[in-house]
């Protein structure tokens, strides 16, 4: 199969965007390896982008599932290691950030392959949508105020601004009500989700931005996720984790929270044993996966894949027509 036939008949002659997407662990970094061959065997150089937020981060390798450099194959990998565990991964920083990147692989003539399951991350680099107001004073008055009164003091002046973001914030999440507060109070709208009706960023010609999504049967997903998570254990997630705390990692406000990162430093402080830490770990990631295959079957041209199958032609698929299957608690 040529690259030009790869989810429809070729309109775009130029340098494409693809995104692969779909839930943790089903193959998204290996399809994108086997995309970019099948591309470089029919004559078109291509690149890849991350869009995982917690990849982004240095040092953050086990538990991220990051493909070891060793074995890209050859293949240039953009937006990998390129935080410190101390910083804080934002999409408003992201966005302009991948979009550049992906701009200049265009500019050298290549396709750019953007891969990863982080739904907002993603959509933020495809679809051409703003976000909320920021303000870091006030936010840093309010993540003050969690501190000392606690996140169920900002639940409650939450719910007097915008009760329906009240009830949909994860209020095991600080973070976020924190976020969320923050955009009520200056008059935005915190619901950041894809619009009903997302206008491409990279749109010069029909079949310019491809978007594939990767699916896997439900009850082998779980059982992929639940041994993983029990493999990043047993390559040393928490000796990872300990040589990370002098870059930071304990106090950095995004790879601080990320499911395996927070239980490893759980485990070390003590507050959690090896195996509450990897069972906790294990809900954690199955309730993540399920919430990235909501966010992706939205988007309405996306061919679904198996893993390890490559695009078919004519098989873009409506978001009617999503085949993952739900994922368990």
């Amino acid at each position: 199969m040529r690259a030009e036939d790869l989810g429809g008949a070729p309109t775009s002659s130029g340098p494409r965007l693809w995104a692969i997407v779909g839930a943790t662990g089903t193959g998204k970094s290996a399809l994108s390896l086997d995309l970019a061959e099948q591309l470089a065997a029919d004559g078109r150089a291509a690149e890849i982008v991350n869009a995982d937020a917690m990849q982004l981060y240095r040092g953050m390798d086990i538990g991220t599932a990051k493909l070891p450099v060793a074995d890209r194959q050859g293949i240039t990998h953009h937006l990998f290691d390129v935080l410190a565990p101390s910083d804080e991964a934002t999409v408003a920083w992201y966005q302009p950030t991948a979009r550049e990147t992906i701009a200049a692989i265009h500019n050298r003539g290549a396709d750019a392959i953007l891969v990863g399951g982080s739904g907002l991350y993603v959509s933020s680099v495809l679809f051409d949508f703003q976000f909320p107001p920021r303000d870091a004073a006030l936010r840093a008055e309010l993540e003050a105020t969690e501190q000392r009164d606690g996140v169920d003091a900002l639940v409650e002046r939450l719910r007097a601004l915008d009760p329906a973001v009240a009830a949909a914030v994860d209020v095991r999440n600080p973070r976020r009500v924190v976020r969320a507060l923050e955009v009520a109070l200056l008059g935005g709208d915190a619901q950041v989700t894809l619009p009903a009706a997302p206008k491409l960023w990279h749109d010069p010609a029909p079949g310019a931005t491809r978007i594939v999504g990767v699916r896997a049967e439900r009850s082998e997903l779980v059982a992929r996720l639940d041994r993983r998570v029990e493999d990043m254990w047993a390559a040393g997630i928490v000796d990872e984790v300990r040589s990370l705390l002098p870059h930071g990692i304990a106090d950095g406000p995004t790879a601080s929270r990320a499911i395996g990162y927070a239980q490893a430093l759980a485990q070390l402080d003590d507050r959690l044993t090896e195996a509450e830490a990897i069972a906790e770990t294990q809900v954690l990631t199955r309730r993540y996966a399920r919430r990235q295959v909501s966010w992706f079957k939205r988007y309405a041209a996306v061919e679904w894949v198996t893993a390890g199958e490559l695009p078919r032609s004519g098989a873009f698929a409506s978001a009617a027509t999503d085949p993952n299957e739900r994922i368990a608690e």
